[in-house]
């Protein structure tokens, strides 16, 4: 992985952590994250315009991808309803390396060194101990896990099938900004839908802040990395980004006040020490 790869993906971890942390921060998670979501339109529509048609050969992952990014949308979206950012974030964005890291070395043929191995390791390790972490008022919280876990899987299922369907369409840009609008228009569709059905409990109400600002911060952060997939093997961008849980665990605790004990410290030496393996064992 080259260093404007690294930092690049890196860049795109911490923007990630930033629009959820404003997400679970906010009282209505739903409405929070369908303006993130919907946000990504004019940023969109901005990429489709300025990038060439990606290759007709990659629309069936393009297909697949919108499926996964809604199902993981739908999960998160739960998942922050019943766990901490500082647990849920993690345990999440901790399954997907482990899952594409697997998946390469198995099916894609992807072969590792053994200090990329290890640095993966590493930041898995890292993430996943936060699934015993407990929620802010100490009490263990299985609910949580279970759709952190969830998540984690369509994290993975979307970032094999993006990365791939990037590498095929011959633009990276081109194909997440289609990707993306498309998703929007689903979420948009899928909002007003449950308006419809109940209203008293779904009323739809965009937040203008949240559609611009973290709509841009969350569709660049997205961008960015799957430029990385084009650059760099699937695997280890996914593990690389996935250290925004350093960035997530620093925001919840000052910003959303949640605790801070000896596993979460330990989970995020090991990520950061993973990572910097990473980079070092080029």
């Amino acid at each position: 992985m080259s260093i404007t790869v690294f930092f690049v993906v890196l860049f795109a971890a911490c923007l990630h952590a930033l629009w959820n942390t404003a997400v679970k921060g906010m009282k209505d998670k739903q409405n929070a994250m369908a303006a993130v979501i919907i946000g990504h339109i004019p940023f969109a529509l901005v990429s489709i315009a300025f990038s060439p048609m990606p290759d007709w050969e990659c629309w069936p992952y393009l297909v697949v991808g919108i499926c996964l990014h809604f199902g993981y949308q739908i999960f998160l979206l739960n998942a922050y309803r019943f766990g901490d950012l500082t647990q849920v974030y993690p345990i999440a964005r901790g399954v997907a390396p482990l899952l594409i890291a697997l998946i390469s070395l198995l099916f894609l043929g992807v072969v590792l060194s053994s200090m990329e191995t290890l640095a993966l390791s590493l930041i898995v390790a890292g993430l996943l101990s936060l699934a015993i972490v407990r929620k802010a008022d100490g009490k263990r919280n299985p609910k949580a896990v279970y759709l952190a876990l969830a998540t984690g899987c369509m994290i993975a299922g979307y970032s094999l099938v993006d990365g791939i369907g990037a590498r095929i369409a011959g633009t990276a840009f081109g194909f997440f900004g289609w990707l993306a609008l498309i998703n929007s228009l689903v979420m948009l569709v899928y909002m007003l839908g449950m308006r419809h059905l109940k209203p008293s409990s779904n009323s739809f109400k965009m937040n203008p802040h949240l559609f611009l600002l973290g709509g841009g911060i969350s569709y660049i952060a997205y961008a960015l990395v799957m430029w990385g997939f084009t650059q760099a093997p699937i695997a280890l961008v996914t593990a690389l980004r996935e250290t925004s849980i350093v960035f997530a665990l620093l925001l919840g605790v000052f910003f959303l006040k949640e605790r801070l004990d000896l596993i979460k410290v330990i989970a995020t030496l090991l990520s950061i020490t993973g990572a910097v393996i990473l980079r070092l064992g080029k």
